[in-house]
């Protein structure tokens, strides 16, 4: 299947590339980049990741794109779209999602590759709906949750996957519709 790649201003997301693999793994292994994460990754498991949503985006044609700064840094992290486990309260669902390395925060990256991708979720795939969810005290990606036009939900779970007592296990979910989207 044919990935297709998307373009913001400043950003291009694309398939990823085997050059990406050391990039992701540094930003996987970053203390501050992976703050509200259950755990860092080891070289190992990002590259088991990478191939994950390389699978993913080979099975359906889009995903997590890897993210480039235009006539900048080849590879700061991926922002996109994952359909997440069953065991989630809000699936069977479409999410939005991102990671960046940190020297790339703060300049609107995220914001606008997931402006681009909810536009594509919308009027490419012709999604009705969009979530994105984290956990509660994840105030950064709250924030750009709702610059992009997403709503908190009111919903919160506990997610299955953590244990008991983590601080992380309380998420929040956010969604975006059609009509919301415009």
């Amino acid at each position: 299947m044919t990935i297709v790649s998307l373009q913001t201003a400043r950003l291009r997301l694309r398939e990823w590339q085997d050059s990406d693999l050391p990039a992701f793994a540094a930003l996987n292994a970053d203390p501050t980049v992976m703050k509200y994460f259950p755990a860092r990754l080891n070289r190992e498991e990002s590259d088991a990741l990478a191939e994950r949503i390389r699978q993913f985006m080979q099975q359906h044609g889009w995903g997590l794109w890897a993210v480039e700064v235009k006539e900048g840094a080849p590879f700061i992290g991926y922002v996109g779209l994952a359909i997440p486990g069953d065991d989630l309260p809000c699936s069977p669902c479409v999410e939005i999602g991102w990671r960046l390395a940190a020297e790339h925060w703060s300049q609107g990256y995220a914001s606008e590759a997931a402006q681009g991708v909810l536009n594509f979720a919308f009027n490419t795939l012709n999604l009705a709906e969009v979530v994105s969810f984290t956990a509660e005290i994840n105030q950064p990606s709250r924030r750009v949750m709702e610059r992009i036009g997403m709503t908190f939900s009111g919903e919160t779970f506990e997610h299955p996957r953590l244990p008991v007592g983590n601080p992380l296990r309380k998420h929040v979910l956010y969604r975006s519709s059609v009509v919301s989207s415009r």
